[in-house]
């Protein structure tokens, strides 16, 4: 993949923003997915496709204590595993993917949840997002999870022109220091769900107006509409 040629002014913009949000948000790791062990993130995580980490944190509170291992999910009947993940969405596809991720997990890697990235995708269920998700919260390996809020704010901040989330990844790893991937990733979610929202963001209330390129083009509008006025 082609190396993005980065200006000087998105270079110097791109380290007044993280300096922001390591004052704003601090400089802490956290999932925001509960877990005691890596095979536990690992189906979280397969299970967070296309549903909010706090109802996985709910159903997986339940599932954890009937599934205690990684055999007891490769031994599961998908009909029940099914029923267990119903309200994650996308049910069937995703206790397909469980069952075979954790035979492959015993057969292949010794029941181990294995920490390079070309392993981890080819478990079943794994792609890029949910390997980097392992990579970066147990074995702390730098890298860049491009969920659905830092696709969105990634843009915004005119970090990515790019829809495709492994493009995203990689405009991402060229433009930011590799020390602050995973805390991007953090910093990112915890914006975009208090104030970077998909719809009508709170601009207003956003300590990185002054360096988005979204908030300063919403706060030219008005300012073309009166013009069109007069």
């Amino acid at each position: 993949m082609a190396k993005r040629k980065i200006t000087k002014l998105e270079k110097e913009s791109m380290e007044r923003i993280i300096n922001l949000l390591n004052q704003e948000y601090q400089m802490e790791y956290r999932c925001f997915l509960n877990f005691d062990t890596p095979w536990q993130l690992l189906i979280a995580t397969i299970l967070s496709a296309q549903c909010t980490d706090e109802r996985v944190n709910i159903v997986t509170k339940d599932l954890f204590k009937k599934y205690k291992s990684i055999k007891d999910f490769a031994e599961a009947d998908q009909e029940e595993l099914e029923k267990d993940i119903h309200s994650t969405g996308f049910y069937r596809n995703k206790a397909k993917n469980i069952i075979a991720c954790a035979g492959q997990l015993l057969t292949k890697h010794q029941g181990q949840v294995p920490n390079d990235i070309n392993d981890l995708t080819a478990l079943a269920g794994v792609g890029r997002k949910t390997a980097n998700v392992i990579r970066g919260n147990i074995y702390h390996e730098p890298s860049i999870v491009v969920d659905t809020h830092v696709k969105r704010i990634s843009k915004r901040l005119g970090f990515t022109k790019e829809e495709d989330p492994v493009k995203v990844e990689f405009d991402l790893m060229e433009l930011l220091p590799k020390e602050q991937w995973i805390l991007y990733n953090i910093h990112i979610i915890t914006l975009g769900r208090s104030i970077c929202v998909a719809r009508n963001p709170k601009c207003s209330e956003c300590f990185l107006r002054e360096e988005c390129k979204y908030a300063k083009a919403a706060d030219k509008k008005p300012l073309m509409k009166k013009v069109k006025k007069l």
